[in-house]
């Protein structure tokens, strides 16, 4: 008797994982209901993957960034990063915009709380290099300032 499977999968449950994982600091987590398996496995510090459904790579910075700008806003920690600071508000920067030392330039929320990304140093706004919502990390350019 010929048996199909069925490779689809339960988005909302690998994120029920991920967010598991992230909650009680484990670095892997298995889930199994009959011959169903769902494994997924931290990475990083904060970058849940799954090796039942590959989830899409964090936005890389555009090629040509690889040589650091002396101006760049690097982030300071794993989170989510916010160009604004409510959904409908304009964003705090935009490309082409003079900041001064210290000014807002976005918000990483990490553990819930909502962390605000100053200017390192009066200039223009060369490029941002992170988009709304996207997840960043330790490190990682966000802004580069001229």
């Amino acid at each position: 008797m010929a048996t199909s499977k069925d490779w689809t999968v339960d988005g909302d449950l690998v994120r029920a994982l991920a967010a598991l994982l992230e909650e009680t600091g484990l670095t892997e987590i298995e889930y199994a209901v009959g011959e169903r398996r769902i494994r997924v496995v931290r990475s990083g510090p904060a970058a849940p993957t799954t090796t039942a459904s590959p989830q899409a790579p964090a936005a890389a910075p555009p090629p040509g960034t690889a040589v650091e700008a002396p101006g760049t806003v690097k982030s300071p920690m794993v989170g989510t990063a916010y160009l604004a600071p409510q959904p409908d508000a304009a964003p705090f920067v935009k490309p082409g915009d003079s900041v001064r030392e210290g000014q807002i330039l976005l918000i990483i929320e990490a553990m819930k709380v909502m962390n605000q990304i100053p200017a390192t140093r009066a200039g223009k706004v060369a490029r941002i290099l992170v988009s709304d919502g996207a997840p960043v990390e330790y490190g990682q350019p966000l802004v580069v300032l001229e």
